[in-house]
């Protein structure tokens, strides 16, 4: 099987290597998405992660409880990196050779965000692992997803999430609401839909990155997408 893509960002939420509630770390979940992880690596791709902090915390949700909403960015960001540390664990278990690369300094457990040294681990067929976002507060990992995909030169964005595509309602609420199969940037954008933040989108939308959005739980989707197939939602392309 030959992949339609050679290098591909996954942006990961973190809810989905959480529990049922999709709080904490789930090991099953996490060794699953290892083993997927590992057989698109043996496809030839190359890998790149971000994942978010949600399963631990969220920086929006801080703020709205009042804290101050830098400093809960920070801590956000936090969240992201032992979810980065703990998917490094997992992949090393499956044979892959991973990189946490954190655009904060933490040196002890990750070495410091690098265009270049990312880009040298790719061609060296590791996977590597963003995390704390861009380093920077009011940004979302949506954002640090495209902006990290475009430094990276990779051909698509995958957004890998518990829900099986884009819809026009919350399906959960509305049982009839009707899932996409594609949508452009712009009608993301006027139509408001949760794919990613508009920062994100404008920035996909600007460079041209393509984005596909699909349900990360269900096995064998995120070789599918890397395959090429039609998997969930495509936005862009």
């Amino acid at each position: 099987m030959e992949p339609r893509y050679r290098r591909v960002l996954l942006k990961l939420s973190g809810e989905a290597l959480g529990d049922e509630a999709g709080s904490g770390l789930d090991p099953e979940r996490l060794m699953g998405l290892a083993r997927e992880l590992a057989e698109v690596r043996a496809l030839g791709v190359e890998l790149a992660l971000v994942v978010g902090g949600g399963n631990i915390f969220r920086g929006v949700s801080g703020a709205a409880r009042g804290m101050d909403r830098a400093r809960a960015d920070y801590m956000g960001m936090l969240a992201t990196l032992i979810n980065a540390l703990a998917l490094e664990e997992a992949l090393r278990r499956q044979g892959v050779e991973p990189r946490v690369l954190s655009a904060l300094a933490v040196e002890a457990v990750g070495e410091p965000y690098h265009r270049e040294r990312a880009l040298e681990h790719l061609a060296k067929g590791r996977v590597v692992i963003f995390a704390c976002g861009t380093g920077n507060p009011f940004f979302t990992t949506d954002t640090a997803a495209t902006l990290r995909a475009l430094e990276i030169g990779a051909e698509i964005l995958f957004k890998a999430t518990k829900v099986d595509g884009v819809y026009e309602d919350d399906p959960v609420k509305n049982p009839t609401a009707r899932k996409y199969d594609y949508l452009s940037y712009e009608e993301v954008l006027a139509r408001g839909l949760r794919v990613m933040d508009a920062t994100a989108v404008s920035l996909a939308r600007e460079h041209g990155l393509p984005v596909r959005v699909f349900n990360m739980l269900k096995s064998g989707n995120i070789k599918k997408a890397v395959l090429g197939e039609r998997v969930g939602t495509l936005v862009g392309g």
